[in-house]
Order: structure tokens, then C-alpha cells, then sequence
């Protein structure tokens, strides 16, 4: 029988295989192991496949193999809870939102991405006063142009906002007092200080304003929702009977191609439109030959100055309309109904159906900076003329 070789004493076994002969420490005949180069092949195999496993554990021969099994389970479960910590702690941020116009829409009121990199173009660059005196560093300036626009137009509770930001409520409420006097400063005070002139309006004169081309303005008053006062006096000087709600009243000025480019001061709900015509500064900016387009409500021929002239949808003063005045009627209204889809989009910004306490002073400012917002979206031309462009040809 060929001698077995001692085993190297340079390097210790770390799992020697166990005798099967009890006490014994011969080597088994060969009539003992009929298959003795199976058994050694598989006893390698095992051997390899424990020292490759307690190599992934790292193992050494000093060590314990329990020990350092349940740390690397430990190490395997706190990495697992850094990932889950990590999601759930991810801040929302426009790049969440950024390749989908529809949830940017959703969120901002802005079509899509490159009209938002429009808008924030120009603040980029620009130094902000903060409202609470301190500088808000942890979000960045798109973000915080973000956080704003969303509070004007879904209205998200600070604490909602707070939430998906990762920051206090104290630091929404200094973001969004700030930009919204930024958005304000810029949107309305520069960018609305005028209205266009006749010759500007002209250039894009829409067919449904062919027979009025000499349109400076059209007008409208709308009503937004206002929290009901504390003082008597307020509380009868804002509810409206039209609405039968408080609310306060705005004087709403569209160009013919459908831009907003007219919004002054809000009112008490139970102001005339008159009253609000004669008192907001509009009939300081026309000129002889303009000419305005309103509704049949808007009775203030007896205080435009001399010159400008009035355009109102005929009254019904019989059974019905003569053929005449049926077609006018009909073109005024194509015209008008810019004004109307303005006034709508305007609404659709939910600050102004719901306007927060801490904000109520802001009410004007509110609906000022939701209006100049539209702009940035669609044009409402291509709209109108989806609607109407059918019936011209009528």
C-alpha cells in the first residue's frame, strides 16, 4: 500500500476532515475505501466551497465563524435601511418633473420645461430681498421659483411643501412671500406697465377683430372668493349678491390677440362695474380713436373720454332681434369670448379660490402675479379659433 504523505505543517487546516475509525489516527485500507479518490474529490470540493464562503465573510483563523457571520448580516441589513432612508429622504425637485409637460403643467401652470426656463431666466441671476431677513441657501433658486408656483397653483398646505422639500414651514412661507413680490416686481409692475397701443395690436390682429381693428382693450370684471371679515362694515362692503358670497371684484383688460395686459386693484364684491372703471386708471391710458369692447353690463358711455369709443352687444328692446342686430351680437361675441377664456385661466390658479389668512392682505398682489403668469402659457388665439373659426363662414 502506497504511504500517504503527512499533511504540510507550514499551513493549519482550518476544517480537517474528521476520522471515521473513532480514535484512531491510521489511514483506512483500500478495502475499506473502495472509492478513495471520489471520497478526497469530494471532501476538496466541500473544503473549496467553505473557504470560498467565509472568505466573503471575511473570516479569519483566529476568529469566531457565528460571530462574524451575524456581522455581515448586521452590515447587509444597515445598508439596506441607508438605501430606504435614502429614498424616502430624497427632496422633490424640478428635476422630478422636468421630462413630463403634463405634470409640470399640473404642478406650475407653465406648459412645459423651456417656458419655465423662460420664467426663471429672469431671476437667474438675480439678488433677492428675503421677506423674513434671513437668506433661504438650502434650495436652490429653481426650486424655490418651483415651491411658489406650486403654492399659487394647487395651493399646497406649508406643511405639504415643507414635507416634499425637506426644510421647515418657516422656510416656504420665506420662499414663497419673496418670490411672489419678485414675480410681482417683474411680471406685472415692468413687464404690464402699459397697455399695447392700436398699431402694436395690428400686428396680430385675429380674424374674429376684423370689422374692430381699431380694438385698443377688452374688458371684464370677475369676482374671486375672499374670507369672510371680522369688521360689519367689510363684510357688507365685500358680499356680493351676484355671488352671494364675500368676494372681491377685479377689472380684467385683454389685448385682441388674447394677452392680459390690464389688471388693476381688487374691490370690494359690491362695487359697480362703473365705479370700478371710473377709479382704476384705465381711461387715463386710451387715447381718440381707441375703441373698447365690453359687456353689455359695462354702461360707462357718459365718462370715456372724448374720442374713444364704446362697443356693447346690442339690448334687447323688443320680442327679439332684428337680423342686424343678431349678426352683431354674434361678432362681438367671437371677440369678446378672449376676454371670458383670460378670466377663466385666471380662476384656474386655486390661491385665488382659497386664499390663505396669512396672504389675505396680498389678495391683489395674488391676482395680479396669477394673471401676468398666464401669459406664459398657450396663446389663446389658436384656441378661439378652434372653436369660432367653423362658424365664420357660417
Amino acid at each position: 500500500m502506497m504511504e500517504t504523505p503527512e499533511p504540510s505543517t507550514s499551513r493549519k487546516e482550518l476544517f480537517p476532515v474528521p476520522s471515521t475509525s473513532g480514535a484512531s489516527d491510521e489511514q483506512p485500507s483500500a478495502s475499506e475505501t473502495p472509492d478513495q479518490g471520489s471520497s478526497e474529490d469530494a471532501g476538496s470540493r466541500t473544503s473549496s466551497g467553505l473557504r470560498h464562503a467565509l472568505e466573503g465573510l471575511n473570516v479569519n483563523a483566529s476568529g469566531s465563524v457565528l460571530q462574524e457571520a451575524e456581522m455581515y448580516f448586521l452590515q447587509k441589513e444597515n445598508q439596506e435601511l441607508k438605501a430606504k432612508l435614502a429614498h424616502l429622504s430624497t427632496t422633490f425637485s424640478f428635476e422630478h418633473i422636468k421630462d413630463d409637460a403634463q405634470l409640470i403643467n399640473m404642478y406650475t401652470g407653465i406648459p412645459n420645461v423651456h417656458l419655465f426656463q423662460t420664467l426663471f431666466a429672469l431671476f437667474e441671476h438675480r439678488e433677492l430681498t428675503y421677506c423674513l431677513g434671513w437668506t433661504v441657501g438650502i434650495i436652490p433658486k429653481r426650486g424655490q421659483l418651483l415651491i411658489t408656483l406650486m403654492k399659487l397653483r394647487i395651493n399646497l398646505l406649508q406643511l405639504d411643501l415643507a414635507c416634499r422639500f425637506n426644510c421647515s414651514t418657516t422656510t416656504i412661507a420665506n420662499i414663497v412671500s419673496t418670490w411672489i413680490h419678485a414675480l410681482h416686481e417683474t411680471l406685472f409692475c415692468q413687464l404690464m406697465k402699459e397697455i399695447p397701443s392700436r398699431q402694436k395690436n395690428r400686428l396680430c390682429l385675429p380674424g374674429c377683430f376684423s370689422v374692430f381693428s381699431n380694438c385698443r382693450i377688452v374688458l371684464d370684471c370677475t369676482e374671486v372668493k375672499y374670507i369672510k371679515p371680522k369688521s360689519l362694515a367689510t363684510q357688507k362692503m365685500t358680499y356680493s349678491a351676484y355671488k352671494r358670497q364675500n368676494t372681491v371684484k377685479g377689472l380684467v383688460g385683454v389685448a385682441p390677440n388674447g394677452v392680459i395686459t390690464f389688471v388693476r386693484e381688487l374691490y370690494p364684491g359690491s362695487t359697480s362695474d362703473k365705479k370700478i372703471v371710473a377709479d382704476c386708471g384705465i381711461l387715463g391710458k386710451l387715447q381718440v380713436g381707441d375703441m373698447i369692447l365690453a359687456d353689455k353690463g359695462f354702461l360707462i358711455k357718459d365718462i370715456l373720454p372724448a374720442g374713444v369709443d364704446l362697443n356693447l352687444p346690442p339690448f334687447l328692446t323688443t320680442a327679439q332681434f332684428t337680423p342686424e342686430q343678431a349678426v352683431q351680437t354674434r361678432t362681438i361675441a367671437r371677440a369678446r369670448i378672449h376676454v371670458e377664456r383670460a378670466i377663466r385661466r385666471i380662476k384656474c390658479w386655486k390661491i385665488l379660490q382659497a386664499t390663505p389668512s396669512n396672504l389675505t392682505a396680498q389678495a391683489t398682489t395674488l391676482f395680479q402675479v396669477c394673471s401676468a403668469l398666464c401669459n406664459f402659457q398657450f396663446p389663446l388665439i389658436a384656441e378661439v379659433e378652434d372653436l369660432y373659426g367653423s362658424s365664420v363662414h357660417d
